[in-house]
């Protein structure tokens, strides 16, 4: 079961937002739908998807959470079922103010942010920004290091090569399990991955977002490096990676030295998809942390 809440974000762009569970949990005769003072009985945990990702991408993540958790997963501007303006701000700044304003006006704060790529940089910009408003960050495969130019031609070039629109769910599959030459192997969780950020058009299957906003939204961070907002981060933060996904060893064990308070975490025979490779490993990386925290 999944629960839609209706957020809205920098400059009155609107965001939806969703709670998992059977059924959904909320604070103690709180209405979801309503700012509270975040001081109920269920901590709150905010689930933050990565670039082309969608909220349900977190769906079992947030269903295991939910038995001691209020457990939302935020659409970000441009993904899944929020809004997707054209002219909207695609700016880390604006990224940062919706989840900003999701956790107020949901009444979530202080929560424990989860954030995968770009939705783990959003939250550790955001944790060093309010720190009143994150209790607790796990980082999921995301660089703090800049990527530069030829990254992001390198991805230019990766949208062009989509062969849309795709005749069927099972030819997304496929592609992006298999056939996509970004695939060093046959990947069956990244085919189905991107078989949940399509949706069926009159000519056969699209994503659900616009590449270009894609584009936009990843140039405004992959010139720089983050590794200052990192030392802003005050509160208990894990860093998770994949041994084969696309945070190296060396850079994670550094970004956790920078943190004044950082763990590290791996999650064995998963890539960039951590949490979609392994679930349940992924699950027993976060588990400690979260007790530690006091929320398991």
């Amino acid at each position: 079961m999944a629960r839609r809440i209706d957020v809205t974000g920098a400059g009155g762009v609107r965001l939806a937002a969703w709670e998992f569970g059977d059924p959904p949990k909320t604070d103690r005769g709180h209405d979801p739908a309503t700012p509270a003072s975040g001081t109920g009985d269920l901590p709150g945990v905010l689930l933050l998807h990565g670039l082309m990702g969608r909220a349900s991408h977190w769906a079992p993540t947030a269903r295991w959470l939910s038995a001691r958790h209020r457990a939302v997963a935020l659409d970000q501007r441009g993904h899944g079922r929020s809004d997707k303006p054209p002219r909207a701000a695609y700016t880390r700044e604006a990224y940062v103010e919706d989840v900003e304003a999701a956790l107020e006006q949901l009444g979530l704060g202080p929560a424990v942010l989860i954030g995968h790529a770009m939705g783990a940089l959003t939250a550790w910009q955001l944790a060093a920004k309010r720190p009143d408003l994150v209790r607790g960050l796990i980082i999921c495969d995301m660089r703090a290091s800049a990527l530069g130019s030829a990254s992001q031609h390198t991805w230019t070039e990766w949208f062009r090569a989509w062969p849309v629109p795709f005749a069927t769910l099972a030819d997304v599959r496929k592609w992006f399990g298999e056939d996509d030459p970004w695939v060093e192997r046959p990947n069956p969780a990244r085919g189905e991955f991107y078989a949940e950020v399509m949706a069926e058009s009159p000519d056969g299957w699209r994503p659900v977002f616009e590449p270009e906003q894609m584009l936009r939204s990843r140039e405004t961070w992959v010139y720089d490096a983050h590794w200052e907002e990192l030392a802003q981060v005050r509160c208990p933060t894990l860093v998770v990676r994949g041994l084969d996904g696309e945070l190296g060893r060396a850079e994670a064990q550094e970004m956790v030295r920078v943190l004044p308070s950082g763990q590290y975490a791996e999650v064995a025979d998963a890539g960039h998809l951590v949490h979609y490779d392994q679930p349940e490993a992924w699950r027993t990386a976060i588990e400690p942390f979260l007790t530690a925290l006091g929320d398991a």
